[in-house]
């Protein structure tokens, strides 16, 4: 049975799904409100899921360095990048940014094979960086196409500031995933990824507290016609996602599951199309496939 191709399927099935909630509420609320409450819910979610596998709330069992290297990691991963993700979201539609979000993979690989004491001896072969220029000619292509609607140069601005943002979520993104390979170890995955989540928190505060946005987080709250796709785009997201790739990563090789997750911009064309009434084009389509063959080939 391909139990792990299936959960990884699963995976980037739950992910699409809750890019398209998240950008729904952030819609309503903002999309920095939205990367906060999605990082609180994804705490309180798998504390639970601690408590109820390991018979702990808190990942007590994690020692100094692994509280260290996942700490940085979160940071990157979940707070640089989610800001910056969701924000991207609201700017150019969930579809080019889990596009450009794609460069995530091959960032990584060159992140790590730069960084050498985290590298564990990583070697980037041509057919890496043969399937990272295909990755990239996939997003260039699509990305070079321009916004669906040119008119006005405020309409310009926002679509390039969507795609810089989209850029640098995948670039934080890759540096979290590099010292998440440092810092996990034989470590609990569900616990490492709360490790990362908590250590997103502080970014989280002082950036509200700069920006005076507590007010605007409190407003949040109380919308909510935004807290039903919120709480589903967590549930889906952080949660039943991450539970869904261990599971893949128990059944199957990591490079089999990284390359189906990565399927995630070639899923959402159908979403865009029947929900957000969004005219793809060919050239749309064919960039983002052949982004998807070029993770596949590094991948695999």
């Amino acid at each position: 049975m391909l139990i792990g191709e299936l959960a990884a399927l699963a995976t980037a099935l739950l992910w699409t799904l809750s890019s398209v909630c998240l950008t729904a509420a952030g819609k309503r609320v903002g999309a920095l409100n939205v990367s906060f409450i999605r990082v609180v819910l994804a705490c309180a979610f798998m504390s639970a899921h601690g408590r109820l596998t390991r018979g702990l709330w808190w990942p007590s069992d994690a020692d100094a360095q692994t509280w260290w290297l996942l700490g940085i990691s979160g940071f990157f991963g979940f707070f640089l990048c989610d800001v910056c993700l969701f924000k991207a979201m609201l700017l150019i539609g969930p579809r080019l940014t889990l596009l450009i979000f794609s460069l995530t993979p091959p960032l990584a690989a060159v992140f790590s094979w730069c960084g050498a004491w985290f590298s564990h001896g990583d070697v980037l072969t041509p057919k890496d960086w043969s399937a990272m220029a295909v990755t990239l000619a996939g997003v260039i292509w699509v990305v070079l196409e321009g916004p669906a609607n040119q008119e006005t140069a405020e309409a310009s601005v926002s679509y390039a500031r969507g795609v810089a943002l989209a850029a640098i979520a995948a670039a934080t993104s890759a540096i979290g995933l590099v010292f998440s390979r440092a810092g996990i170890g034989q470590f609990d995955a569900v616990a490492a990824n709360f490790i990362r989540a908590l250590a997103a928190l502080p970014g989280y505060g002082l950036l509200f507290t700069l920006l005076g946005r507590w007010r605007s987080f409190a407003d949040a709250l109380k919308e909510y016609s935004a807290m039903g796709p919120l709480v589903l785009g967590a549930v889906m997201g952080p949660f039943a996602g991450n539970v869904f790739v261990m599971v893949a990563l128990r059944y199957s090789p990591p490079g089999i599951v990284a390359t189906i997750t990565a399927t995630m911009p070639v899923l959402i064309l159908p979403l865009s199309i029947l929900y957000y009434r969004e005219r793809v084009s060919r050239r749309a389509a064919v960039g983002a496939v052949v982004a998807v063959l070029g993770v596949a080939l590094l991948m695999l």
